[in-house]
């Protein structure tokens, strides 16, 4: 069903490898500030490529890449390989270490009623469109986008751990995980792993901005290109792919922050009460263990005050009709439907272009962001479960943006991949089962 192909994969000079975790870098999203701007420091870090900075960013990612070429502070494998990328890390009060076990390739950019790619939740529009414009000016990907596929038999395991002991990389990153990178350039090994995937539906699990960009520059090339064959580099997309039945995924909650609102704290209680359970809490810190096992229960926090908000259970009934019932056992379906547009008054249609919706992984900065005064109020959320993501892709409705983090997050900067015709071609068909 969804077809995949090796990289013929850009990385940095091997001059650069006992500096690779120096220049690697963490996606955008999940850093702070002060984190970002050390990245910026170093000039040769993949961070001025994945997230270029300037009045005119996609042009100076586009000048910068070229710089880079030329001057083979990165180059191309010349055979193309399917990369072993393995995350070895602990989860918050275990002892034992996990892995994650992966490996990217590139994958058809399919359209979302293709219904080979499943997507789980909405995406920002102008987070899209940088994305999209990126593209356009670089034909490069600097960082592949995470897919879950389906296989209980765990067919590709025994290759990914042979692969995997002979590293490319291994490094430790900016989270304290290990980062470990080989690769498989064996003919029959790559044929198996296209075998495997060709016959399953790709879940995306994180990246869904990237990968819509990644259509809508499909659809401009194409229509585009009077002899559109659906073979050129344009029709393809690096992806991550791990095994969706792995006990090693982890799902974390992000909390939302809300700004502008225009509403008083005594407002949004006296209109929450209405939809809510208002409870008044003590200790901000006691929000995460009150709302861990229960249904459609958050944390409402402003800057002095805490409370904990759950819906009144028969308010469930007044949900649009046209909403399934497997979007009804969602949390943040019920945060989204209920207070942010019930109570804060920002229409759901509306939700992914206000500008008074920010997202924060990290509780203690949400916290921060209310307590200095830089925000309204924020909403303190807990994370799902990796069936109900599995439940809602299959459905073929979508959650909220920004519903799930996949822990641990990919690295930008192991390796790139360029959909330039020029240094995409190559007879993959010797591959091809």
């Amino acid at each position: 069903m969804a077809e995949i192909l090796p990289i013929k994969a850009w990385r940095y000079h091997e001059q650069y490898t006992q500096r690779i975790e120096e220049l690697t870098s963490p996606l955008f999203d999940v850093v702070s500030a002060k984190q970002r701007e050390a990245l910026y420091a170093n000039p040769l870090n993949s961070i001025h490529l994945s997230v270029p900075k300037g009045d005119e960013p996609a042009l100076h990612a586009q000048r910068l890449l070229e710089e880079w070429k030329q001057q083979q502070v990165i180059v191309q494998d010349q055979i193309p390989g399917i990369y072993v990328y393995y995350q070895y890390f602990k989860f918050p009060g275990q002892d034992v270490e996990s892995c994650r076990k992966g490996f990217i390739a590139q994958i058809k950019a399919y359209d979302w009623d293709e219904n080979m790619v499943l997507r789980h939740e909405n995406t920002i529009a102008k987070a899209v469109n940088d994305r999209t414009s990126l593209l356009h000016a670089t034909q490069f990907q600097s960082s592949p986008t995470h897919g879950l596929y389906e296989d209980p038999l765990y067919q590709l395991e025994p290759y990914m751990d042979a692969a995997i002991a002979n590293p490319i990389y291994d490094l430790e990153d900016y989270q304290g995980v290990r980062e470990v990178l080989g690769v498989i350039h064996d003919v029959p090994t790559i044929r198996k792993f296209l075998e495997v995937i060709g016959e399953k539906q790709i879940i995306l699990a994180d990246g869904h901005h990237r990968y819509e960009g990644a259509i809508a520059y499909r659809k401009a090339m194409s229509e585009a290109n009077p002899e559109h064959t659906g073979e050129e580099g344009y029709n393809y997309h690096m992806m991550y792919f791990t095994n969706a039945l792995s006990k090693n995924l982890r799902i974390l909650p992000t909390h939302r922050i809300f700004s502008g609102i225009g509403l008083s704290e005594e407002q949004i209680l006296e209109k929450s009460a209405s939809w809510f359970v208002v409870k008044k809490l003590h200790d901000v810190e006691e929000i995460s263990e009150l709302i861990l096992q229960k249904q459609w229960a958050f944390g409402l926090v402003f800057a002095k005050n805490a409370y904990k908000i759950r819906l009144i259970p028969e308010k469930i009934k007044e949900m649009a009709v046209e909403i399934p019932e497997v979007l009804k056992t969602v949390d943040l379906m019920v945060l989204h439907y209920f207070f942010i547009d019930k109570v804060l008054g920002i229409p759901m249609q509306e939700q992914r272009f206000s500008e008074n919706i920010d997202y924060e992984r990290n509780l203690h900065r949400c916290l921060g962001a209310v307590e200095e005064g830089k925000a309204d109020c924020a909403v303190i959320t807990k994370d799902i479960s990796m069936n109900q993501v599995l439940d809602v892709c299959k459905s073929g409705y979508t959650m909220p943006q920004k519903s799930t983090y996949f822990y641990p997050k990919t690295l930008s900067g192991l390796l790139f991949a360029s959909v330039e015709e020029s240094e995409f071609s190559f007879p993959y068909q010797v591959f091809r089962p």
